[in-house]
C-alpha cells in the first residue's frame, strides 16, 4: 500500500472535522484571525489567598516543594524559599531563549532547551496545593509563601507571553489546581480579587484555542472543558456575566468528552493507563467543585460513563503496591497531588473516583490513598466495591485474566481513536504485586529518532514483530497509519482452574498473528500462530529485571521458568538487553528473550512459578 494511501486512510480515521479544527486552528494563528492573538491583560500582583481559618493541624501534608520536588514522580531538584526560574529547563540547566516573546512565536520542539514538559513541570501549579497544605499544618508559616511564588509567577509570565502560556491544557491544569486550593483552604466561596483576576485571564486564554483542544481527543479536551466549567462557575458566583457563558460551555463539552472519548467499558480513547488516570482525576476535581458549589448533576450519560471510567481504571490496578501496567503513552503527568504516594501508585486517584462517582470505596484498608477525603473535606463511604474479577473491556480492547494472586492483561487493536504506541496482542502479567513480564512505557516525546522509534514500537512489548518492522507504519512524532483492527477476538473463559481468552489481527502487509492466552494458579500458556511475513518473525518477553539465566531454550531465574517450543523450526533462542520507562526521562535496562522464527506455525510460551 503506497503511503498516500496509508496517509488518506488515517486522515479519515482522525476525523475530517478535527483536521479541518486543526487547520483553521493553525491558520488563524499564525494570520492573527484567530482572536487570541488581540488578547491582552494586566497581571494581578496579589495577595491571592488569605490565612486560613480552617484547623487541619493533625493531617499528614505531602513534602513535595518544600526542600526539594521530583519531577515526573523522579528526577529530584533541590527547592530554595525563593521561586523557581519559570523559563529553566532544571534537569539540563538550559534556559528558554528570549522568554518574553508572545506564546505562539515559541516553537513545540526545541533542541536545545529540550523537553518543553521541563519547563511547563513547575507552572503547573501543584505546588499550590502543597503550601496550602503545609500553611495548615504549620500556622506560624500562613500563606506567605504560597503568594510569594503565585506573585512572581505571574510577574515572570505576563498574561499570553513566554511559553507557560503555549498550551491552553497547561492553562486549564493551573486553573483546577488552583480550584483545589481555594477548597483546601476554605476560599472557594468568597475568593480575593487577585486569585478571581488570575482565573479570568487564564479562561480568557483557554477558550479561543478550545476547538483544537477537541480536535486532539484526548486529555487536552477534557482539561479545558474542566477548567472552563469550574473557573466559569466561580466567576459567575463572584458576579461576572461572563463566567455562565463559561460554565455552560464547559458543562457541555464536559458531557460530550465523556460522551465521546469513554466507551461504554470505561475504556479510554490515548488507550493509556497514566492518561486514563489525568482524565479521570479531572473529572473527580469537577465533581469535587460541583458538590462544593452545589451546582446541577451531570447527566446520567454522563455519570455512566466516568463511573465505567472509575471501574476500569480500578481494575487494572495492583491493590498490593497501587501500581499499574505501563500500556500506552505515559508523559509523567500526574494532578491533585494531595499525598506523598509514589507516581505510580493510582490508588489515591481509584479511591477518589469511585467515592465520587459510585458512592463506594476501592479499597476497605485505611491509608495514604484515603488524604485526599480529608483535605478536600469530602465523607468516606462505608461500602466497599467487589474485587475486580476477569472480564473484557471489548471497546478499548483490553482482556482482563485473574487468579488469586495474578492478573494479565492481553492487549488487542480495537482503535476508534489514533494509537499512541504499536502493542498489538501485548501480554502484561503480574503476581503478588511483582510485574513478570512488562511493557518498556515511553521516555521522552523529545528524544532522539532512536528511542522516538524503540519505546512506542513493537519491539518494545510482548508481542510479535514481523520482518524487523512495526505493525503500523510511523506517519509523523505521535502518528501511527494503518491502524490494526482485530479480525476475531474469543470471549474470556473463567473457569476454577484457569481464565482463557485471545484474539487475532492482520496488519496492513497481510502478516497474520493469532494469540490465545491461558492462566492458572500455577503459570501462563501463551499460543502464538504466525503467518505472512516474508523473512522473519521475532517473539519477545520483556522481563522483570534479574539474574536469569538460559540453558538448552529454557530460561530461569531460579524460582520462574520460561519456555518457548513450536511446530516449526526455531532460528534463534537469544537472551537479549532491552529498556523500560518507569518515569518519564527515566529509562534502565531490562532482560529481553528474543525467540526468531523463518516460517509460518505455531509457538506455545510455557512461563511457569
Amino acid at each position: 500500500m503506497s503511503l498516500l494511501i496509508v496517509k488518506a486512510k488515517t486522515a479519515v480515521a482522525l476525523g475530517i472535522g478535527n483536521l479541518a479544527r486543526v487547520l483553521t486552528y493553525r491558520v488563524g494563528v499564525k494570520t492573527g484571525l484567530n482572536p487570541v492573538r488581540r488578547l491582552e491583560a494586566v497581571a494581578p500582583v496579589g495577595p491571592f489567598f488569605a490565612e486560613s481559618t480552617r484547623q487541619a493541624c493533625a493531617l499528614p501534608y505531602t513534602s513535595q516543594w518544600n526542600t526539594q520536588v521530583r519531577y515526573f514522580g523522579y528526577w529530584v531538584c533541590p527547592i530554595m524559599d525563593a521561586p523557581p526560574d519559570w523559563h529553566l529547563n532544571p534537569l539540563n540547566g538550559v534556559r528558554v531563549p528570549n522568554p518574553g516573546q508572545e506564546w505562539w512565536r515559541i516553537p513545540d520542539f526545541d533542541a536545545g532547551v529540550g523537553d518543553i514538559k521541563n519547563i511547563w513541570e513547575a507552572s503547573r501549579f501543584d505546588w499550590t496545593l502543597a503550601f496550602a497544605q503545609k500553611s495548615l499544618s504549620d500556622k506560624a508559616l500562613g500563606v506567605g509563601h504560597l503568594n510569594r511564588w503565585l506573585a512572581d509567577w505571574c510577574e515572570q509570565n505576563p498574561p499570553y507571553f513566554g511559553p507557560n502560556w503555549k498550551c491552553g491544557q497547561e492553562a486549564s491544569i493551573r486553573v483546577l489546581h488552583l480550584a483545589m486550593t481555594a477548597v483546601v483552604l476554605e476560599q472557594f466561596a468568597n475568593p480575593l480579587q487577585a486569585l478571581v483576576d488570575l482565573i479570568l485571564l487564564h479562561l480568557k486564554r483557554i477558550e479561543p484555542t478550545l476547538s483544537y483542544a477537541m480536535a486532539q481527543d484526548n486529555n487536552h479536551g477534557t482539561s479545558e472543558a474542566a477548567a472552563l466549567f469550574v473557573g466559569g462557575s466561580w466567576l459567575a458566583q463572584c458576579g461576572y456575566p461572563e463566567g455562565k457563558r463559561w460554565q455552560r460551555l464547559g458543562r457541555r463539552w464536559l458531557e460530550n468528552r465523556a460522551a465521546r472519548l469513554i466507551e461504554s467499558d470505561g475504556s479510554f480513547s490515548q488507550y493509556s493507563i497514566n492518561y486514563h488516570r489525568v482524565m479521570l482525576d479531572t473529572f473527580s476535581m469537577v465533581e469535587t467543585w460541583r458538590i462544593k458549589l452545589g451546582l446541577a448533576a451531570f447527566s446520567s450519560m454522563f455519570q455512566s460513563r466516568v463511573q465505567a471510567a472509575a471501574n476500569w481504571l480500578y481494575s487494572l490496578v495492583d491493590e498490593q503496591t497501587g501500581d499499574a501496567p505501563n500500556i500506552g503513552a505515559n508523559d509523567g503527568a500526574r494532578l491533585l497531588p494531595l499525598t506523598d504516594t509514589d507516581y505510580r501508585d493510582f490508588r489515591p486517584s481509584v479511591q477518589l473516583s469511585m467515592a465520587l462517582f459510585f458512592n463506594k470505596r476501592a479499597y476497605a484498608a485505611e491509608g495514604l490513598w484515603n488524604l485526599p477525603f480529608a483535605w478536600l473535606q469530602l465523607a468516606i463511604p462505608s461500602a466497599v466495591v467487589e474485587p475486580p474479577s476477569t472480564q473484557l473491556f471489548d471497546k478499548g480492547g483490553y482482556a482482563l485474566l485473574r487468579r488469586e494472586q495474578t492478573f494479565l492483561v492481553l492487549r488487542y487493536p480495537r482503535f476508534r481513536f489514533r494509537p499512541s504506541q504499536a502493542d498489538a496482542l501485548h501480554v502484561d502479567l503480574w503476581r503478588a504485586g511483582v510485574n513478570l513480564l512488562r511493557d518498556a512505557g515511553t521516555y521522552s516525546y523529545n528524544t532522539t529518532a532512536q528511542w522516538l522509534k524503540y519505546f512506542p514500537g513493537t519491539a518494545s512489548h510482548n508481542t510479535v514483530q514481523f520482518d524487523g518492522r512495526d505493525q503500523m507504519p510511523r506517519l509523523s512524532r505521535f502518528l501511527f497509519g494503518n491502524w490494526l483492527r482485530s479480525h476475531k477476538v474469543e470471549r474470556v473463559i473463567d473457569l476454577p482452574d484457569l481464565a482463557s481468552c485471545g484474539a487475532t489481527y492482520i496488519d496492513g502487509e497481510g502478516c497474520i498473528h493469532a494469540r490465545h492466552v491461558k492462566l492458572t494458579d500455577a503459570g501462563l500458556q501463551v499460543r502464538d500462530e504466525l503467518s505472512g511475513f516474508k523473512q522473519c518473525a521475532i517473539l519477545r518477553w520483556r522481563l522483570q529485571p534479574g539474574n536469569w539465566q538460559l540453558d538448552d531454550g529454557v530460561l530461569t531465574n531460579g524460582l520462574h521458568r520460561l519456555s518457548v517450543t513450536g511446530n516449526i523450526p526455531i532460528v534463534r533462542v537469544e537472551l537479549v538487553q532491552g529498556w523500560e520507562s518507569r518515569y518519564y526521562l527515566q529509562k534502565t535496562e531490562v532482560p529481553v528473550l528474543e525467540v526468531e522464527v523463518a516460517s509460518s506455525g505455531v509457538l506455545i510460551t510455557e512461563y511457569n512459578w
